[in-house]
């Protein structure tokens, strides 16, 4: 018989609840993505921990993971480069945020550039 994975909900330091009725609530869990046009997304340039490499990096999503997800693939498909989903940030290959920031501004979002 195989185990069945639990998925570990964050409980940020709660260990211990006496009432008999209690129900952790995770308040990110399934957040439902708001309209592009409503989106404030930040897309920066980062150096440190990566060996000297630049990565470029897309913050400030609001909305379900998988969302997400499908924005980072098109913004890899469309610039031609590797990256990766997760923490809530899409992390690009190099220094492609003017090209990141006029393809996200074409699908409607508002995004500002940060850093150097």
């Amino acid at each position: 018989m195989a185990k069945k994975k639990m998925k570990r909900v964050s409980t940020d330091g709660f260990v211990f609840s006496t009432n008999n009725q209690f129900e952790f609530e995770d308040e990110f869990q399934d957040q439902e993505t708001i309209a592009n046009n409503q989106q404030k997304l930040i897309a920066k340039l980062e150096r440190k921990g990566r060996g000297g490499k630049v990565v470029t990096i897309v913050e400030g999503f609001i909305g379900k993971d998988d969302d997400l997800k499908d924005l980072g693939k098109m913004l890899k498909n469309k610039c031609g480069t590797g990256g990766s989903v997760k923490d809530g940030e899409i992390v690009m290959q190099g220094d492609i945020r003017n090209k990141i920031v006029d393809l996200l501004v074409k699908e409607g979002f508002k995004v500002k550039k940060s850093g150097s």
